[in-house]
Parts: C-alpha cells; structure tokens; sequence
C-alpha cells in the first residue's frame, strides 16, 4: 500500500467517452500513482454505462496505485466527459450521488485542452474516434463541430469508416470503381459480398466505425485514388477547424487522439507549422480542472467554480 500523509490531498481525473474511460490518481505534487481503464462512459449513449465505467476505472486506478478502496471518499475528482455540453445531460451528470469527496465536471473538450496546455491557455483538435476543435483563451471557449456521429465529426475515425463503407457498398453494386480499398475493407469485415458486409455493419457503434479507419488510411498511404479522396476531404474540414480555432489568437495549438498522427501530414501546411506537443493527456486535464476549480472554490465567491465549469461548456 502506498503511504500518504493525511494532509495530502489526492485527485482523480477521469476522461471518459465512447470508446473509454480513463481515470489517473496523482498526488499534491501532480505525480501520478496509478491509472485504470474501464468501458464507455458517454452519458449520451447511456447513464448507467457511464457511471459504472467511471467508478470502474477509479477502482483499477487505486488498485494500480496500491491504495485501499475505502480511499474513493478522499478523493477529489475532475471528470471530463463526452456529451456534456449538451445542457440536459450535463445537468443529469452533475446530479449524480456521486462517491467522491468532491466531483468537478467539465467536457472532453475542455479538460483535453488544460491536458495539452498543462492547464493554460490553448487550442487543441480532438481526432479520434470522433472529431472536434476546442479553444479556451482568456476564460472563453470556443467548441468547434463536436456534433456526433453519423451526423458529425468529419475527418474522424467514425467517419472515415462511413465514408468507406459507403464507397464499399457502391463498388459492390458495380457503381464505384474497384480499388485496393475495397479489397482491404473486405479483409477486415471477413465479407465477401453487400449482404454480409451489412451484417457486419448493421447498427455499429462509432467505434466500430472508426476501425475501418485504419485500412483507409493505408490505402491512402499507398496511394489509392479512392481512398486518398476520402483523407483529403477528412483531413480538409480537419485543417478548417485549426484555421476557425487560430482566429481566438491561442499561444498554443495541438491535436490529440489515436488519427491525429496519421491525419497530421494531410493537413493544409500552415496548419502543421502551427500544432505543438499535447504536454499532457487528458486525464491529467481533468485533474487540472479539479485543481484550478477547488481554488476558486478557496479563494472565493460562493460558486465561482460552477459558473467556471459552466462558462467551459455553454461559452
């Protein structure tokens, strides 16, 4: 077990979505003692998913750390979730019971941007499963697409897997021309025709999706017509979203998730000259988040942490 001082003070920061629940504990001195991963937790796409997968990933991040279960209570938490910007759902999450000391709630947006600025100002692009661009310059945010799949979130993962299965269908039917894309597609989904290719496909989630991303791009990379098309215009709306970003004047942009590395040579070249190293994930943007928002609880006015957490998502 680990030893702590009764005066530490623990935090937790938890960074959950829709493929994943990541949660951190670190120390006073932003050392981090353990971490634990659980399910989805995009109250979106379900409340009871969402609170099992956070308590989930805090008991594996104290069994990671070596401390007793009993310690959940001490904890002090920032949570930055997917979905949260939608007031409803916001609500519905700040009212949970929830087994923290204390519990300071934010968006996935908001807390993966302090993650990237060590808890400064900035810009980041969120490209993962889904996509979206985020500033928080001079207290303002600014939340740029973010507006979920299928309706949403271009140049993401999800996407790209929607757009490549679109074309797959097509080329199935003899209405798309053949490529090594279709091939590729086909070795992933084990399908050899349309109809076991929508028994494949049928109802999936967005993280379904997003693993079909994975042969578009190296499609893309081997120079496949079809699906250097398909990047492009990802990677285009991607390179958009950096340039409404920059205009709020951010000292730093970054971008973040599992395309981010991939997508990053397809985008426009003024875009890439300007991205810098995230300095930290975003679970460490919850703990930030947790921080910045018990001092202001401290040193001041009743409620200035809420309508701080408030301003982060409803601008």
């Amino acid at each position: 077990m680990v030893a702590l001082r009764d005066r530490d003070t623990l935090y937790i920061g938890i960074d959950g979505g829709g493929s994943k629940c990541r949660a951190s504990i670190v120390d006073a001195e932003n050392r981090v003692l353990g971490t634990g991963v659980a399910g989805p937790a995009n109250p979106l796409h379900g409340y009871a998913q969402t609170i099992d997968s956070i308590v989930r990933s805090a008991a594996l991040a104290l069994a990671d750390a070596g401390l007793s279960p009993e310690i959940l209570g001490d904890l002090v938490a920032g949570v930055g979730l997917a979905g949260v910007n939608m007031p409803r759902l916001y609500h519905e999450m700040d009212s949970w019971a929830h087994p923290f000391k204390k519990m300071y709630l934010t968006t996935d947006q908001h807390s993966a941007c302090l993650g990237a600025h060590r808890g400064g100002d900035g810009a980041v692009i969120i490209a993962g499963t889904g996509s979206c661009g985020y500033s928080w310059v001079n207290g303002r945010s600014l939340l740029v697409g973010g507006h979920g799949f299928p309706h949403g979130d271009k140049g993401s993962g999800a996407w790209m897997g929607m757009e490549a299965v679109k074309y797959l269908l097509m080329a199935l039917d003899g209405l798309a021309e053949d490529s090594r894309l279709k091939d590729s597609l086909l070795q992933a989904l084990g399908a050899s025709d349309a109809n076991e290719v929508f028994e494949k496909i049928g109802g999936k989630s967005s993280s379904h999706y997003a693993r079909m991303a994975v042969p578009v791009i190296e499609c893309a990379e081997s120079g496949d017509p079809v699906a250097v098309a398909i990047v492009r215009d990802g990677a285009s709306y991607i390179s958009d979203l950096a340039d409404k970003l920059l205009e709020q004047k951010p000292p730093r942009l970054s971008m973040i998730g599992g395309l981010a590395p991939r997508l990053r040579p397809w985008l426009a070249p003024h875009v890439v000259e300007r991205l810098t190293d995230p300095l930290d994930p975003p679970e460490i943007g919850c703990v930030y988040f947790a921080q910045q928002s018990l001092a202001r609880e401290g040193s001041d006015a009743k409620g200035a942490a809420k309508k701080a957490g408030s301003s982060a998502l409803f601008g």
